[in-house]
């Protein structure tokens, strides 16, 4: 099934416990996609500078993402350079450099106008509601978004809103939507908004599904190493989308299957740094994972 992402390709720059990496493959769109082409075709949309290096490009033709609308401007990339704590508690931003994203307007080749999946990265609403005006009948729609849309255009947010099925955030991102400080009220608050799923990632705690019918949480998948938690919800959010896409429903069971899809891909993407880790990573390997989740979880019956 067609799956398009729109979002950010950039250049990062990150420093964590284990060590350092400069201008590696990053961006929301960049973990998205090669993530989701584990499990369905991905065509991309994004933009790059002219210092974006072919290495990056051959990577994601040998994933088999399509890269029709990934455009290549005069100027530099987008950067982002970030260190984390010694216990990957915080987070803090070195630099940003939105270079040739700060001006840039996605638009959709024709061949990506009939996708039946979208999901739209952590861009400008009014950016994600003109890529929606662009696809002619999707099947499922889901997106993303930040404290800093949340809290600058509250307006273009919600008109956005109304018009996707999914909502993927963390937590506190959640709270801060509904103006609430319980996530259930949160979610509840949500979905009065328009999106009729909320998928809430909670980082090492996992991730929790709220639809009007159903609420399943998972926890993350437990790990004996850390290296770089950078990308990790675009990674989930890859998986999630991915699995809706290749079993082409999204019904209750469809949904929970892809939250645990997403869980794993998560997993995987903190394990290296950068896509180094997903890179490497083949079907065998994940639905491995995939049933290794479903073993630990399983509740027997009273």
């Amino acid at each position: 099934m067609s799956l398009v992402v729109v979002g950010s390709v950039a250049l990062d720059s990150v420093e964590t416990p284990v060590g350092r990496r400069d201008d590696i493959l990053g961006g929301a769109a960049s973990f998205f996609s090669v993530t989701a082409s584990l499990l369905t075709k991905v065509s991309l949309v994004g933009v790059v500078g002219d210092d974006f290096p072919e290495a990056h490009v051959t990577l994601f033709r040998e994933k088999g993402v399509d890269l029709t609308g990934l455009m290549r401007a005069p100027g530099k990339t987008f950067r982002w350079a970030g260190r984390y704590s010694a216990d990957f508690a915080t987070r803090t931003t070195l630099d940003t450099q939105l270079n040739v994203f700060a001006d840039w307007r996605p638009t959709l080749p024709p061949s990506y106008r009939a996708a039946e999946y979208v999901f739209l990265a952590n861009i400008h609403p009014t950016l994600q509601g003109r890529v929606l005006d662009e696809i002619a009948r999707p099947k499922f729609v889901a997106m993303d978004t930040m404290n800093y849309w949340i809290e600058g255009t509250p307006v273009e947010l919600r008109d956005t809103l109304k018009r996707v099925d999914a909502l993927i955030i963390n937590e506190e991102e959640a709270r801060m939507l509904a103006g609430a400080t319980n996530l259930l009220e949160a979610a509840r608050g949500i979905r009065t908004l328009g999106p009729r799923i909320l998928v809430v990632k909670r980082g090492e705690y996992g991730a929790v599904l709220f639809t009007e019918d159903d609420t399943f949480a998972l926890p993350a998948y437990p790990l004996a190493r850390v290296v770089d938690p950078t990308g990790a919800g675009d990674s989930f959010a890859g998986g999630f989308m991915g699995e809706i896409a290749r079993r082409g429903a999204s019904d209750a069971d469809a949904l929970r299957s892809a939250v645990a899809m997403g869980t794993v891909t998560g997993s995987f993407s903190v394990e290296d740094f950068g896509l180094d880790r997903v890179r490497t990573l083949g079907a065998n390997e994940l639905f491995s994972r995939r049933r290794a989740l479903a073993t630990l979880v399983r509740i027997p019956e009273l």
